[in-house]
């Protein structure tokens, strides 16, 4: 007589999905500036909110440039330099106007990718020429450690 091996039933494997998107880890409630905003304005909000830079947008929310603390620092210096008056200078005077973002819809590995070769702290998300998100590499590294359980 042979040996039977009884294992019970076979249970259905479920797949659980994980989040690997930019959109699942973008920040959504973003410090926002305005072109016409003074450069005195946005280093009490970088303060303030402790960041490190933030979108510039228009009325209708749409993404025309980037601010960051680098920028203000550039501004504090040439001002000392040249004795003039920082008040005067605004938002649109020193904000980088070509904006690389990225797709929502991208992998969290190809955003890390991508950040290794841009060299950037932070990519605005827009869909439908809107600014919808932001991810910055802090996301990445929450993302990662999320995710450190799973299988990548």
């Amino acid at each position: 007589m042979g040996i039977k091996s009884f294992q019970g039933p076979r249970q259905k494997q479920t797949v659980e999905e994980i989040p690997l998107r930019v959109s699942d880890y973008m920040t959504k409630k973003l410090i926002t500036f305005y072109s016409d905003q003074t450069i005195e304005e946005v280093i009490s909000a970088l303060i303030k909110h402790r960041i490190s830079g933030g979108p510039v947008v228009n009325d209708k929310y749409e993404l025309i440039g980037m601010i960051s603390e680098g920028d203000c620092v550039k501004h504090i210096s040439e001002s000392r330099y040249h004795n003039s008056p920082m008040q005067d200078m605004r938002v649109k005077d020193r904000m980088i106007a070509n904006v690389e973002t990225i797709d929502g819809n991208m992998n969290i590995f190809d955003a890390a990718n991508k950040f290794l070769s841009a060299k950037r702290r932070r990519f605005p998300i827009v869909e439908n020429g809107r600014l919808v998100g932001q991810i910055s590499q802090m996301d990445i590294l929450k993302a990662t450690i999320k995710l450190k359980s799973q299988n990548w």
